[in-house]
């Protein structure tokens, strides 16, 4: 019985300094000017690992962009970060994504992903929702490299391509499913 206290306080702990560092509440968040930077710096990183990222970028409505999550956990885990979302080149809002979960897992990771709208109805999805939670609403495709050798314009037929890239750090499982994303308003 000691051994599960002293395991679940751990835990609890854990959870919190993984919260904390996740940032994920809206009074936590960035500047607009850094989000903008750090969403520059991701989208020219992934553009130039990534060929097909670039080629989607020429055909998508808007690009939503979380240069920087941190997922950090001991059973029970949380991941969170800022991001902005660009339209023809240009920010037109700032989100936040964040996420928990319970189970079998350890470890710290950072990672980032950017997600490409296709489609108007998808875009507006994301509009209306006032809190969208990725599994939720239009359909999704994570992006690896088996999918991007054959991605092109013609075959580009979903609402929302999703790229996960710069991971670091060790975490036993990674995934987007579950991930609530919402509107933020930085100074």
């Amino acid at each position: 019985m000691r051994s599960f206290t002293r395991s679940m306080a751990l835990t609890i702990i854990l959870g919190l300094i993984a919260f904390a560092l996740a940032g994920t509440s809206p009074a936590n968040a960035a500047s607009r000017s850094q989000i903008d930077r750090d969403a520059d710096a991701a989208l020219q990183q992934l553009f130039a690992s990534t060929p097909a990222a670039r080629m989607l970028a020429q055909e998508a409505k808007a690009i939503l962009i979380f240069p920087s999550i941190v997922k950090a956990g001991f059973v029970v885990g949380v991941q969170g970060g800022n991001g902005a979302l660009r339209k023809q080149g240009r920010t037109v809002g700032y989100y936040n994504t964040a996420s928990g979960s319970y189970g079998l897992q350890a470890g710290v990771q950072k990672f980032g992903y950017a997600l490409f709208f296709m489609s108007d109805s998808a875009l507006g999805y994301l509009d209306r929702s006032g809190g969208w939670e990725i599994g939720v609403g239009p359909s999704i495709v994570v992006v690896d490299a088996g999918v991007a050798k054959s991605l092109t314009t013609t075959t580009a037929k979903k609402n929302i391509y999703a790229f996960i890239f710069s991971q670091k750090g060790l975490m036993a499982g990674l995934g987007l499913q579950g991930s609530k994303i919402t509107r933020i308003y930085p100074d």
